[in-house]
């Protein structure tokens, strides 16, 4: 069953991750580790050493918390450029359960979420976002994220709250001092003040930007100066003299500028330049991550600003950040003034969001109060080319693809009064399902995704809760009515992309007429470029079967078979075929197939009937149609092959039959989102019982669906008629 209201799929659990941080930092203490739960506790979340995250998530807990729902979603940082986007779980007796992976080493956050508004704090993880007390996180580790991990107890840096007042009011902010720091003591510190911005408390450095650890471990590893950070919410103007007086007051550091920098995100960012840039004698520097400001630089600043500022540095996510406009139009207005300035390029994986502000963090800080030699973009980053302006509202169809893999969304008015829209497709990893919030534009809804790798996307929007047609997107998947598709191009998505128009083959109609379903049934046939009817040697024939709640049309609709076909011919892969896709919906699929299809086929192709010309393939439940075939009839199709489907009991199995029939019997199945994968390998070890001779080349990665299925036939296709 490829297409379920959600992915969800169970799947081998794993270990469960330590908490990082504690929920907030309170009082005068440093950053403590909050206790794991009891090992009664059954956890919600086990991630796996290998970055799979298995939810498992009690029917009973959600009713007692939030009460009875119609479907659980975990919101979290999932989606591309970690995005926020929503994972779907399926109920199975009484758990929404679901697997989603395998999950890039990083900072996760999450929270449980029931009809779009009922959310719910995962009870069984002790970590905690103090700004978001319904969130949890999580932590994959890994080489590209060693600088978030904790340190060794014992040599990591304080973290404490300096209490403080400001416009009559009290105040706070965080302060991290290095391993070795004392109140007293021959040497002062140089100090960074580091601000968050609008929507962003400054407990988040810790709970979402791991600043403790980044600290920490650039300390330990000798790549940062000693110093004091100060970490403030970012309410205040920007150059916020209190709390640089209470800094001083309180904490040995240096009090002139040139040992004193300022940064910041999104709105803290831009407080940060707009302090460095118009009051140039106060910070020697400032950096900006995701930061908004794109004016306000003259050319009578530049003499002051080159000579105390020692470092303006920027830094932006992609084109789904706000700032990546305001950067580059405050790149030019910087070289126009003749400002000196850096620029770490533009980060194509990330966002306006922590995985890139931890990325930015780690860059920055080690630039501080010291002479670096590279003053370059990060490894990997890209240049600014121009600004991103995706089409006025209501003038193109949608989905607006560019050529680097961004697509912007945009539904009809139809959907002015809704309250929740979302955009549901196949891109998290492997080909799993996320969906991903839109926002509001007036009396549509908008967003834009991405990057996307070059790939084949499947899509429907989720307004309300209910299943949508883009009806601006012209294509169509006959079995699904709700679901639009659309091709981000490039090399990896070459063999699922058109030929040029002429040279490919052909999929024709071919009625039949069923005596299992006692009526007039459709298969589509694909023919090679230049089939001849009157050929001499018959074609060999192909087979091809779709899974449950499909129909013929999945094949060439949804799994790009035509595409796959014509080029893997024209590049000289595949051996002159014909591909025959016909209807499984039936009761007695190996009647059907022998008695209705095959004669049907043979009637109006020229197709050989020589059992080592034929092959036979399905996915999941034309998989199991294929292994029931192979069972009944051995010997009757030489080439055989099941995508994401068991092989099902041994029982009256004819092995030495099986073995002397086929020339090649070949298995598929996806990684452990898939949710027949512990079935398959059981039936594995029963072929290996029986003795059956079979080829499995391990998992294709990804779920039970088309992006795995696809892949499965690319690489059958060649293998056929040639030993």
């Amino acid at each position: 069953m490829p297409f379920l209201l959600y992915h969800g799929r169970s799947g081998p659990g794993g270990r469960r991750l330590a908490a990082a941080i504690a929920a907030g930092v309170m009082a005068v203490a440093a950053v403590l580790l909050v206790p794991r739960p009891a090992a009664a506790d059954t956890p919600w979340l086990n991630v796996s050493e290998d970055g799979y995250a298995s939810f498992s998530v009690p029917a009973a807990s959600i009713e007692a918390g939030v009460g009875a729902v119609s479907q659980v979603v975990i919101e979290g940082n999932f989606g591309p450029s970690s995005a926020w986007a929503e994972f779907g779980l399926t109920r199975r007796g009484d758990v929404w359960s679901g697997v989603l992976g395998p999950l890039k080493p990083g900072l996760y956050s999450y929270q449980v979420t029931g009809d779009d508004t009922k959310g719910l704090k995962d009870p069984t993880n002790s970590t905690g976002v103090a700004s978001k007390p319904l969130w949890s996180t999580f932590f994959v580790p890994g080489d590209s994220v060693s600088l978030l991990e904790d340190v060794t107890e014992g040599r990591g840096g304080k973290v404490e709250t300096l209490v403080y007042r400001a416009e009559q009011q009290e105040r706070s902010a965080l302060v991290w001092t290095p391993p070795g720091y004392a109140a007293r003591g021959r040497h002062a510190y140089p100090v960074l003040f580091l601000r968050s911005g609008d929507g962003v408390s400054a407990t988040d450095w810790l709970d979402l930007g791991r600043a403790k650890q980044i600290f920490d471990n650039l300390t330990v590893r000798k790549a940062m100066e000693p110093m004091v950070v100060v970490i403030s919410d970012g309410s205040g103007p920007g150059d916020d003299k209190d709390l640089r007086d209470a800094v001083a007051d309180r904490y040995r550091v240096h009090r002139d500028p040139a040992h004193q920098a300022i940064a910041g995100v999104a709105e803290g960012g831009t407080q940060a330049l707009r302090a460095a840039l118009t009051h140039p004698g106060q910070y020697a520097h400032a950096g900006s991550f995701s930061g908004l400001l794109a004016d306000g630089v003259s050319r009578a600043d530049a003499n002051a600003i080159n000579r105390h500022v020692k470092l303006v540095r920027l830094y932006t996510g992609n084109v789904t950040d706000p700032a990546y406009n305001a950067t580059n139009r405050l790149t030019k207005a910087l070289d126009s003034a003749r400002i000196t300035y850096e620029f770490d390029g533009v980060n194509p994986d990330a966002g306006a969001n922590w995985n890139a502000w931890q990325e930015n963090l780690i860059d920055f800080v080690p630039r501080l109060f010291r002479k670096v030699s590279d003053h370059g973009p990060s490894a990997g980053h890209g240049q600014l080319e121009g600004e991103f302006t995706p089409p006025a509202a209501g003038t193109t169809p949608t989905p607006f693809v560019t050529e680097d893999g961004f697509v912007t969304f945009e539904t009809t008015t139809d959907f002015k009064e809704a309250r929740h829209v979302t955009v549901w497709a196949n891109w998290a990893p492997n080909g799993s399902w996320l969906r991903i919030p839109l926002s509001r534009a007036g009396d549509r809804w908008r967003a834009t995704v991405g990057p996307l790798d070059p790939w084949f996307y499947y899509y429907r929007l989720i307004v309300d809760r209910v299943p949508v047609k883009d009806v601006s997107n012209p294509t169509k998947v006959t079995s699904e009515p709700a679901w639009s598709t659309f091709l981000v191009p490039g090399e990896k998505a070459r063999l699922l992309s058109d030929v040029p128009a002429g040279q490919g083959g052909e999929v024709e109609s071919m009625t039949y007429r069923s005596t299992v379903a006692n009526q007039d049934r459709t298969a589509l046939v694909w023919t090679p470029p230049g089939y001849d009817p009157d050929r001499a040697e018959p074609y060999a024939v192909f087979y091809l079967q779709h899974g449950g709640g499909q129909s013929y049309t999945d094949w060439v609709e949804m799994g790009r078979a035509k595409q796959i076909l014509d080029h893997q011919f024209l590049d000289g892969d595949l051996a002159p075929m014909v591909v025959v896709m016909g209807n499984g919906n039936v009761s007695d699929f190996n009647k059907e197939l022998l008695e209705n299809i095959v004669p049907a086929a043979r009637a109006r192709y020229n197709i050989s009937s020589d059992p080592s010309r034929q092959a036979l393939a399905g996915l999941s439940m034309g998989g199991g149609q294929t292994f029931g075939v192979l069972k009944a009839h051995p010997g009757q199709f030489a080439y055989v092959a099941a995508f994401s489907a068991g092989f099902g009991s041994g029982a009256d199995v004819d092995a030495e039959a099986v073995n002397n029939g086929t020339k090649l019997l070949r298995l598929y199945v996806g990684d452990q989102t898939d949710f027949v994968y512990p079935s398959f390998m059981t039936s594995l070890t029963t072929m290996d019982n029986l003795g059956i001779r079979y080829e499995f080349d391990g998992v294709t990665p990804g779920p039970h669906g088309w992006d795995v299925w696809q892949k499965n036939l690319i690489d059958l296709a060649p293998r056929l008629f040639k030993r």
